[in-house]
C-alpha cells in the first residue's frame, strides 16, 4: 500500500483534476423502506497541485437521497469543477466552495468530494490530520453497524455475527411493516440482552399513528433512538412525535442543508440530527450545521451512504472534531467489495480511528490506479 502525503510551500496552485467512477458490489445486499441496494458507484476525485501534493475526495451520488445521478456528477466534475478549480489556490477553500455552491446548488455529493479533497490538501500543508485541525475533541469513536429489513431469524443471525466481531451498537432498518418491525425489535432485544445498544431507522416509512404505535409496543426493548420515522416534509408531525416520545427522535432525510438545521433547531422539532457529508455538501457545511445544532442543544450523529473508506475517513475526521458529535453511523464501507481505499480508516470491535497520516490519511491499494 502507498501512503498519500507530501510537502508543500507557498504559491501552491491546482494544476489538474482527475476523477473516476468506482463501481462496488455489496457482499450482502440489504433492504430499507423504499429500496434494495445491491451495488453502488462512488466517484473518486484527485486534486493535483503545483507542489506535488494531491488531495483526495469521494462522491456518492444517490438520486433518492442527494438528488444526483452518477452521470450528472461526472458531467459536473468534467465541466464546472475543472473550470473553477484549475489555477486556483487550494488553500482558499471557503472562496472556492462558495463559488461552487452557487454553480452546483443541487449536487451536494460533488461539493462534498471537492471539500474533503481541499481539507486533505490543507492537512498535508500543516502536517496534521484533519481531525486535529478541526478541533481534535476525541481520537476515536464507536460506530453502529446496520442490519437491513430481513425476517426475525436472519436479523438475529446478523446481529450475532456483528456482536461476535465486537460491535456493541446495532442499527435496525424498518419502515415497511410496523408489525414486523415491532416483532424484530422485541425478539432481537430478548436475544441480545440489555448490554447491546439498539437504534431504529424508519427511513420515512411510517405514518404518525404507525410511529406512536411502534414506540409504545417497543418500550421494553429500550431503544437508544429512532431515526426519521416519517416523510421528510412532515415537520409538524415530526415535532409532535418528539414531544410525545420518551426516547430521542432524530432527523435524517429532513436535514439536507444549513437552512434545514436552523428550522429543526428553532422549533425544537427533534432531539438529534444525522449529518451526512453527502447530503450537506462536505465538512465545511457540516461544521456550520453542527454549530446550529449545538446552539439548540441538539446532539449530532455523523452518518453515511454506501461510501468507500475514502469518504468514510472524511466523516470520521469530522466526527472526532466536536464534543456534541456524540454518535457515529459510519459503516457504509463495510461489505463493499473492491474498495481501493479500504485501508483509509481503522476499525476494531466497532471502534473507528483514523490512520496516522496527515490530511485525511487516505491510503490506496498499490495495484489500483484510476488516474
Amino acid at each position: 500500500m502507498k501512503s498519500i502525503k507530501g510537502d508543500i510551500d507557498a504559491a501552491v496552485k491546482i494544476t489538474s483534476i482527475d476523477f473516476c467512477p468506482v463501481p462496488m458490489r455489496l457482499t450482502t445486499p440489504y433492504t430499507i423502506a423504499y429500496e434494495t441496494i445491491n451495488d453502488v458507484t462512488n466517484i473518486f476525485l484527485q486534486i493535483k497541485t503545483s507542489k506535488g501534493i494531491s488531495g483526495y475526495g469521494c462522491a456518492a451520488p444517490d438520486q433518492a437521497v442527494t438528488g444526483e445521478t452518477v452521470f450528472q456528477a461526472l458531467e459536473s466534475f468534467e465541466t464546472v469543477i475543472n473550470s473553477t478549480l484549475i489555477g486556483s489556490d487550494p488553500l482558499r477553500a471557503a472562496a472556492l466552495m462558495e463559488q461552487l455552491a452557487i454553480s452546483l446548488p443541487n449536487q451536494p455529493s460533488v461539493l462534498a468530494a471537492v471539500d474533503m479533497a481541499l481539507y486533505d490538501i490543507l492537512g498535508k500543508v500543516a502536517g496534521l490530520p484533519v481531525w486535529k485541525l478541526l478541533g481534535g475533541y476525541r481520537s476515536f469513536i464507536k460506530t453502529s453497524i446496520t442490519i437491513g429489513i430481513i425476517n426475525v431469524d436472519n436479523t438475529i443471525r446478523e446481529a450475532k455475527k456483528f456482536i461476535d466481531q465486537g460491535y456493541t451498537c446495532l442499527k435496525i432498518k424498518g419502515g415497511k411493516d410496523v408489525e414486523d418491525d415491532i416483532l424484530r425489535i422485541n425478539k432481537l432485544r430478548d436475544y441480545i440482552g440489555p448490554s447491546i445498544e439498539l437504534r431504529f431507522d424508519g427511513n420515512q416509512g411510517y405514518t404518525l399513528d404507525d410511529t406512536l404505535y411502534f414506540l409504545k409496543q417497543t418500550e421494553e426493548a429500550a431503544l437508544e433512538l429512532i431515526e426519521q420515522p416519517i416523510p421528510k416534509g412532515e415537520m409538524g408531525l415530526l415535532e409532535k412525535i418528539t414531544n410525545t416520545a420518551s426516547l430521542p427522535i432524530m432527523a435524517d432525510e429532513s436535514l439536507m442543508n444549513l437552512r434545514d438545521a436552523f428550522r429543526l433547531a428553532r422549533k425544537d422539532v427533534v432531539d438529534m440530527v444525522n449529518v451526512k457529508l453527502m447530503k450537506v455538501g462536505g465538512i465545511s457545511e457540516a461544521l456550520q450545521i453542527n454549530a446550529v445544532a449545538r446552539s439548540a442543544g441538539l446532539e449530532v450523529m455523523v452518518g453515511c451512504m454506501d461510501e468507500a473508506a475514502l469518504s468514510i475517513a472524511a466523516g470520521l475526521h469530522y466526527a472526532l472534531s466536536r464534543p456534541n458529535i456524540a454518535y457515529a453511523d459510519l459503516d457504509g464501507h463495510i461489505g463493499l467489495q473492491h474498495d481501493p481505499s479500504k485501508h483509509s480508516v481503522n476499525i476494531k470491535q466497532g471502534i473507528l480511528s483514523p490512520t496516522d497520516q496527515p490530511g485525511l490519511g487516505i491510503i490506496l491499494d498499490d495495484e489500483w490506479d484510476c488516474y
